[in-house]
């Protein structure tokens, strides 16, 4: 029953659910295919974002959200560790308008954030996703589906989401 009530809630949204266990996980919903840009200017697909098979990271921000930059910044202090040990791959996307969306770069670049940074000026991505509030960070399976997302952000949170990411990794179920 539980089960149905949330698909019926995710269509309603207009989001694809997917209401199967895939093995270690249970898929929330596939990713969209919405047209975003990286920091350059290429128009990139969402539902082609891919991480070689292994696990990746969506995290919804905004320059203007101190919880959002917190959160970034303490998943950049270990980032190269999580590479080493899990293979997973961030992409950040600003939620950012044309009118905020030039300071993306500059506090990327002051950050020394090395993620891959994507900007959803017309918001489309994050309508696509459901996400209302950010910070918003979703963990997406080598398959492209969303298996689970974490809403807001305190210290230490990050830790959440590494071991998600271990335990897709070593096949084990997530706890949604």
């Amino acid at each position: 029953m539980k089960n149905i009530l949330i698909a019926a809630l995710l269509l309603f949204t207009g989001i694809t659910v997917l209401a199967q266990e895939t093995g270690a996980d249970k898929v929330l919903f596939k990713l969209p295919g919405v047209t975003v840009t990286d920091l350059k200017g290429t128009k990139i697909n969402t539902d082609k974002l891919f991480n070689e098979g292994k696990p990746f990271i969506i995290s919804f921000w905004a320059t203007w959200c101190k919880p959002c930059v917190k959160e970034l910044t303490a998943i950049a202090d270990v980032y190269e560790d999580w590479q080493t040990e899990t293979g997973v791959k961030v992409y950040a996307v600003s939620i950012d308008d044309s009118r905020s969306s030039a300071q993306v770069k500059t506090l990327v670049n002051g950050k020394g954030w090395t993620y891959d940074v994507l900007l959803d000026q017309n918001a489309d991505f994050k309508r696509a996703m459901n996400v209302n509030a950010v910070p918003h960070t979703f963990v997406v399976n080598g398959k492209g589906e969303i298996v689970w997302q974490h809403t807001s952000y305190s210290d230490g949170a990050e830790l959440d989401l590494i071991n998600v990411v271990r335990r897709l990794n070593a096949g084990e179920p997530i706890a949604h």
